[in-house]
């Protein structure tokens, strides 16, 4: 049974109290103008955004402890805000009350060397962590692929993947402990510098991926490995779309090899990134492409992994392969990559950027049906993605001829199709976008009620009061 809870506004009394612990000039209260860039993420349109009340940016965990106590004693809803990157609108104030930024938390604590760790605060950009690395020999695995300008508390939260994720695995894989602001203010220490740990609960491993849903973290432990020396990349263009990524996951089981990333791009993905940035790429008599890059401890490593997979994607059909093997042309090939969705973005607010991931195998089936299912309702749906994860992002674009009540009647027909083809294939609703509430009602599609009751016991046992980032993932 669903609960539904009941929440007090923030006062002039409690934006008072708020300044008393964080100083007046990091709270935004009465000032409409400055609220409105915490009422959205990334996604395109105004549908998922919502003005928030209050806007406080604390500079410790125990400001955002007392931020949470006053909260909490006054039933006030807390949303949690990184850089507000992120695309399920995780980081948007469903329900108004207070949003609360970690931009001013972006200090690089400590760098443990020896242990190969460094411990953050969730407000540091994600790609300073490896700018600060470089020296040192060291990284940090995790590559969402809006580095540039994510949060590295985000990425925790939303257990990001990314263009690395082939190879090293996502986010997850590298937090080793944190500290954790609970939603009633107490201040938490989980996990710790500790490659074993089974002392209790896995409670950092509950807490990555949760979506802000379950606390606030005011600092976190990551694992790091040695920076590797070399790098290249394989651009390969194909005939059509089936051919491409039929191929992902035969390239590892035919080869032995594991690529550091499998991109996959259609043809109008390509051209859309290439549109938006000016840039000249040979799509043009091209159904799709993949992007490999592959990374190791010496050139001459590295030379012989993409020699070899670069054979057997020449043997298996594919156009022409370009080499990338200096920073230059390297950045040139992904900065088309990563730039995609922000074409869409421009292109179109009329659109629906899905998440969808499957099993690695699946990946050709699946891209097949979305096809299908797309020209039967006459829509465009490029697609593009970690095709060696299972990983494949579609944005579901309106043509523009239709009216805004025609696309607001289609779309969830289309999703209903799509989301039903892949729950069949042991599919999931996101990779690593996050389920926000953008997504929260198609989640009864993937996960059976029994296991959605399991996540509200979760929350209520550390938010009582659902206080937290509510009206994301499920409904309590």
């Amino acid at each position: 049974m669903v609960k539904h809870y009941e929440y007090n506004q923030v006062t002039p009394l409690v934006a008072n109290e708020l300044r008393k612990i964080v100083g007046e000039k990091y709270v935004i209260y009465k000032d409409e103008e400055k609220l409105e860039p915490f009422s959205r993420d990334e996604i395109p349109g105004t549908k998922y955004r919502h003005m928030p009340e209050a806007v406080v940016r604390p500079a410790t965990a125990q400001e955002i402890s007392a931020i949470m106590k006053v909260a909490n004693r006054e039933k006030i809803p807390v949303t949690p805000r990184g850089a507000g990157s992120g695309l399920s609108g995780g980081a948007v104030p469903a329900h108004g009350g207070i949003v609360v930024s970690v931009d001013r938390m972006n200090r690089i604590l400590e760098l443990d060397a020896q242990n190969m760790m460094i411990t953050v605060e969730p407000g540091v950009v994600s790609n300073e962590i490896n700018e600060y690395l470089k020296e040192y020999d060291l990284f940090y695995a995790g590559y969402p692929m809006s580095l540039e300008t994510c949060f590295i508390g985000g990425n925790v939260a939303e257990n990001a993947g990314g263009g690395k994720a082939v190879k090293y695995g996502v986010t997850s894989r590298y937090v080793l402990g944190l500290e954790v602001v609970t939603p009633t203010g107490e201040i938490v220490e989980i996990g710790g510098k500790l490659l074993k740990d089974v002392t209790g609960y896995n409670l950092v491993q509950l807490m990555v991926g949760s979506e802000g849903t379950l606390g606030f973290f005011s600092k976190i432990i990551l694992k790091l490995t040695p920076l590797p020396k070399a790098r290249a990349d394989l651009l390969c263009l194909f005939d059509t779309i089936d051919d491409a990524v039929e191929l992902v996951p035969k390239i590892m089981t035919d080869t032995g090899i594991t690529p550091t990333s499998m991109e996959f791009m259609d043809r109008s993905s390509v051209k859309a990134a290439c549109d938006y940035l000016n840039e000249s790429l040979p799509y043009e008599n091209c159904g799709a492409m993949l992007l490999l890059t592959f990374d190791g401890p010496t050139k001459e490593q590295v030379e012989h992994d993409y020699e070899l997979v670069g054979k057997f994607i020449e043997k298996h059909g594919a156009q022409e392969i370009y080499v990338a093997d200096n920073p230059a042309t390297t950045e040139r090939v992904w900065k088309i990559r990563r730039n995609i969705g922000e074409a869409y973005n421009i292109f179109s607010t009329r659109q629906s950027g899905e998440d969808l991931v499957v099993p690695p195998a699946e990946i050709p089936a699946m891209i097949e049906n979305l096809q299908k299912t797309a020209a039967k309702f006459g829509v465009m749906a490029p697609c593009f993605g970690h095709a060696g994860d299972g990983n494949i992002h579609a944005r579901i674009v309106c043509p523009p001829e239709w009216s805004d009540e025609k696309w607001k009647e289609t779309l969830p027909q289309i999703l209903e199709k799509i989301y039903a083809d892949v729950s069949s294939r042991g599919g999931r609703l996101s990779g690593e976008h996050g389920i926000g509430h953008k997504r929260k009602k198609y989640m009864d599609h993937f996960v059976s009620n029994e296991y959605l009751n399991l996540l509200r016991g979760i929350k209520l046992s550390f938010d009582p009061n659902n206080i937290m980032n509510p009206g994301k993932i499920f409904d309590l």
